[in-house]
C-alpha cells in the first residue's frame, strides 16, 4: 500500500469551532490552509484555487466582526465541487472549453459563506459529472488517498480528497447516483445525501436537474448536520425545492433496519467484503437494531432505470448544445455516453416513469416495517488501471448500491466501516425516505462510532470529536424573524441557545410594513400588517416546542408573536408589533428588509 496521505491536518470541525471560539483568529485558520495546500504533494484535487491574498482579505473581513455577529461556521475552511456557482470564480464542470465566470453564488454555496466559512476553492470531478469513479477529467485522475493504486471515486473526487487530505473541514459535492457516496467510502469519510429538494440545487450545472442533489463530505455525522443545517431551506426560486417535510422523531435504543438477502448481496468477487458487511451488521444489532432480511429486487430494478434508461436525456439537455457545437472538447467516454440520451423517445421516457411509480409502491410497504436500510456503499474497490481499461462497466458497478436513491426519493448517509485486509477503507450507507435525513445522521453516527475508532484519512480520534445528538422531541414551532435574530445578527444567539435550528430566508406575502423602532439598544424592528405594504425579507427559524415557552418570556413589549404569512400563501408564527409602538418610529418599509436598512444607514 502507498500511504499518500501527509499525517499533518487542519484539526476536526468540532475542534477547529471550538478553537475559534475561543480566539483562534479566521486568519490563523487561514494561514494554515495556505501551508497545508503547499505541502500536500497529492494531484488532482483542485481545479480553481482561492488565492492566499483572496483568503487573507476574506479572514481579515471576518476577523473583524464583533463576535456575536459571527455565524455559526464563522472561519471554517470548505471546498466545493466545480459544478456549484461561486460568483467570481469559473464553473468549468472539469471541461475547460465550457467553462464561464457566474454572476451570482449557488445558494448552498452562499449560504455557507452567509454562516462565515471560509471557501478555499473549487475542486476537480468527473467531467460534467458524469462518473462515479473520479478517472473522467482532463485535469488528472485524482489517487485514492490510501492507496495510490486505486481510484478515489466520482464524480465529486476533488471535494472528497481536500477533505481527506486535511485542506478543508468539509466539503460541497453533487449526488445524481452515488457522486456524494462513493467517493466517501473510498476515503473514509461521512458522505451525506439529503433529500432531494431540501437543499436548493439552483446554482448547479445539471447532471439530471430532476435528480441532482448538493451532498456533503464531513469526518464525522456531527459535522455533515452542522453543514446541513446551514445550507438546507426551501428556495422558492428552485423549481425543485420542497417546503413541507415531515416531523421525523430519531429512532431509540430499539429500532429495526432492512438488510439486503444474503444472495443479493454483491462484493464483485471481493472475498473481504462479505466480513466486512457482516460486521456492520453485527454493530448495528448491538446498538439495539433488529436486522429484517428484505427483498432487494426494486431497489436494484430501480438502479438499473438511471443508467439505462431515459434519464440520460437530461444530461443532454444540459450540455448537448455545447457538445454539438465542441465535440472535440469533451473526453470521449463522456461525450459518448450523453450523446447516447439521442436514441431514446418521449415513450420510452412515459414508459420508465410508468416502471419508477411502481417500484416506488413496492418499496412503501418496507418503511412501514423497519427504520432504514443497509447496504454496502460500493461492491468492491477499483484500479485505476482496471477502470481505464473497462471506463463504462466498473463505473456501473460502482453505483449498485447508490443509483436508486434519488429516483426513489431516499436520502443517506454513507459512514466509514472499517478497514479491508488491503489497508483500504470500507464503507456501509443507511437509508430512509425523503425527510427523515436528522434521524438518519443519528442512527448513523451511532453506527459509525460503534465501527471507528478513527476518523478521515488522518485517523482523527473520534473520541475527540462530539457526537450528533438530534432532538428525541419530534415537536416544533417554525418562527419567522425578521430583525436582530436573523443569521449573523446581535440577537441571533437567543434562537441557538434554545436549539434553534436555520430553516430559511424568504418573504413575507404583499402588505406588510417595516418600522425602525425607538428607544431600543441593539435597534429592533417593528413588522405590521398593512393593506399598502409590500413583501419583507424574514428568516424562518424552527425551535423545539419544549423551548418556545422560555424564548416567549424573553421577547419584550411592543412586541409580540402572531401569525405571519409568507410568500406563497404559507403561514408561520412570527415577531409582529403593537400598533402603538409605531409613533416616533421609522419607516423602513422601502428597503425591503431589516439587513438593507441597516447596510444603508
Amino acid at each position: 500500500m502507498t500511504a499518500a496521505v501527509e499525517n499533518a491536518s487542519l484539526p476536526d470541525f468540532g475542534a477547529l469551532r471550538q478553537a475559534l471560539s475561543s480566539g483562534t483568529t479566521a486568519r490563523a485558520v487561514a494561514e494554515q490552509v495556505i501551508a497545508r495546500r503547499r505541502a500536500v504533494t497529492a494531484g488532482g484535487i483542485w481545479i480553481t484555487e482561492v488565492p492566499d491574498d483572496a483568503l487573507r482579505e476574506r479572514t481579515a473581513a471576518l476577523d473583524a466582526l464583533p463576535p456575536a455577529a459571527r455565524g455559526p461556521l464563522h472561519g471554517v475552511p470548505f471546498a466545493v465541487k466545480d459544478n456549484l456557482d461561486v460568483a467570481g470564480l469559473p464553473t468549468t464542470a472539469a471541461c475547460p472549453g465550457f467553462a464561464y465566470l457566474p454572476t451570482h453564488t449557488a445558494p448552498a454555496v452562499q449560504r455557507l459563506l452567509d454562516a462565515g466559512a471560509l471557501l478555499i476553492g473549487k475542486t476537480n470531478m468527473d467531467q460534467f459529472a458524469t462518473g462515479l469513479s473520479g478517472t473522467r477529467t482532463p485535469h488528472g485522475a485524482p489517487a485514492n488517498a490510501f492507496d495510490a493504486a486505486y481510484i478515489c471515486g466520482g464524480s465529486s473526487s476533488g471535494s472528497a480528497l481536500a477533505l481527506a487530505h486535511g485542506l478543508v473541514s468539509f466539503a460541497l459535492g453533487t449526488d445524481t447516483a452515488g457522486s456524494g457516496r462513493v467517493p466517501a467510502a473510498l476515503g473514509n469519510l461521512v458522505g451525506l445525501k439529503p433529500s432531494r429538494g431540501l437543499v436548493s440545487s439552483r446554482g448547479v450545472l445539471p447532471a439530471c436537474r430532476s435528480l441532482d442533489c448538493v451532498s456533503v463530505f464531513a469526518l464525522t455525522c456531527a459535522d455533515a448536520a452542522a453543514v446541513l443545517d446551514a445550507i438546507a431551506g426551501f428556495d422558492a426560486e428552485d423549481p425543485v425545492a420542497r417546503a413541507d417535510w415531515p416531523v421525523v422523531p430519531v429512532p431509540g435504543t430499539v429500532f429495526r433496519f432492512g438488510v439486503p438477502q444474503p444472495e443479493q448481496l454483491d462484493f464483485d468477487g471481493d472475498a473481504a467484503g462479505p466480513h466486512a458487511f457482516a460486521r456492520a451488521v453485527a454493530a448495528f444489532e448491538a446498538l439495539g437494531g433488529t436486522a429484517v432480511a428484505i427483498d432487494y429486487t426494486p431497489f436494484h430494478d430501480a438502479a438499473r432505470l438511471l443508467y439505462d434508461g431515459p434519464w440520460l436525456t437530461e444530461r443532454r439537455l444540459a450540455v448537448g448544445d455545447f457538445l454539438d457545437r465542441c465535440p472535440d472538447a469533451v473526453l470521449p467516454v463522456v461525450r459518448d455516453i450523453i450523446l447516447g440520451a439521442d436514441r431514446f423517445t418521449a415513450a420510452d421516457a412515459f414508459a420508465a416513469d410508468y416502471r419508477l411509480r411502481a417500484l416506488r409502491r413496492a418499496v412503501e410497504p418496507l418503511w412501514r416495517d423497519i427504520d432504514c436500510v443497509l447496504t454496502p456503499t460500493i461492491p468492491a474497490a477499483y484500479t485505476r488501471a482496471a477502470v481505464l481499461a473497462d471506463p463504462v462497466a466498473l463505473n456501473s458497478r460502482l453505483g449498485h448500491y447508490t443509483n436508486h436513491m434519488n429516483l426513489l426519493d431516499l436520502c443517506a448517509v454513507a459512514v466509514p466501516a472499517g478497514f479491508l485486509p488491503s489497508g483500504l477503507p470500507f464503507g456501509v450507507t443507511v437509508q430512509a425516505p425523503a425527510g427523515h435525513d436528522r434521524a438518519l445522521l443519528a442512527l448513523a453516527d451511532r453506527l459509525h462510532r460503534a465501527l471507528n475508532t478513527t476518523t478521515g484519512a488522518a485517523g482523527l480520534p473520534l473520541a475527540d470529536t462530539p457526537p450528533y445528538t438530534a432532538s428525541d422531541d419530534g415537536a416544533t414551532l417554525d418562527l419567522a424573524v425578521c430583525g436582530g435574530h436573523m443569521q449573523g445578527l446581535p440577537l441571533n444567539g437567543e434562537l441557538a441557545a434554545r436549539g434553534g435550528r436555520f430553516i430559511e430566508s424568504t418573504r413575507t406575502a404583499l402588505g406588510y410594513r417595516l418600522y425602525a423602532l425607538a428607544g431600543f439598544d441593539p435597534p429592533r424592528p417593528g413588522l405590521v400588517r398593512d393593506a399598502t405594504g409590500g413583501a419583507i425579507e424574514v428568516e424562518v427559524w424552527r425551535l423545539p416546542l419544549a423551548e418556545v415557552g422560555a424564548f416567549l418570556v424573553g421577547v419584550p413589549a411592543p412586541l409580540a408573536i402572531g401569525t405571519v404569512q409568507l410568500d406563497g400563501d404559507r403561514t408561520v408564527k412570527g415577531f409582529l408589533c403593537e400598533a402603538a409602538a409605531l409613533t416616533g418610529a421609522t419607516d423602513i418599509t422601502a428597503h425591503g428588509g431589516w439587513r438593507a436598512w441597516l447596510a444603508a444607514r
